[in-house]
């Protein structure tokens, strides 16, 4: 099973590769201000979830550099159990007026990503 997964995992990210979604594009001044904005999130994700491309590929067309967290690492991994709750990929931490709160779910992560960056 483990070989299955490697496998389709690769095959995720050679696609996601090719087919790379076109950016966003926005006046320079725009740009910095959405680039600020985005410094206060984190997204808890695995290079190879299908679920995690999904929220990347969403945040390319959008033109957002939000910090990827590798989950797989021990030290992110505890962090997102201690702090988010559960183990759950892809997580969007989201610190706002000293409040930190985690999102759960692609759909929810790209909803938010829209409405706030839209």
């Amino acid at each position: 099973m483990f070989i299955v997964r490697w496998i389709l995992g690769r095959i995720i990210l050679l696609l996601n590769f090719v087919f790379a979604p076109k950016k966003r594009q926005r006046l320079q001044e725009q740009q910095a201000i959405v680039d600020q904005q985005t410094q206060s999130l984190a997204l808890y994700q695995y290079a190879a979830c299908p679920f995690c491309v999904k929220v990347r590929r969403d945040m390319r067309r959008q033109n957002l550099t939000i910090n990827l967290v590798d989950a797989k690492q021990e030290e992110h991994k505890n962090v997102l159990t201690s702090q988010g709750g559960k183990l759950q990929v892809p997580c969007l931490r989201i610190e706002q007026d000293g409040n930190t709160q985690w999102l759960y779910e692609s759909k929810a992560i790209t909803s938010y990503l829209n409405e706030r960056f839209a």
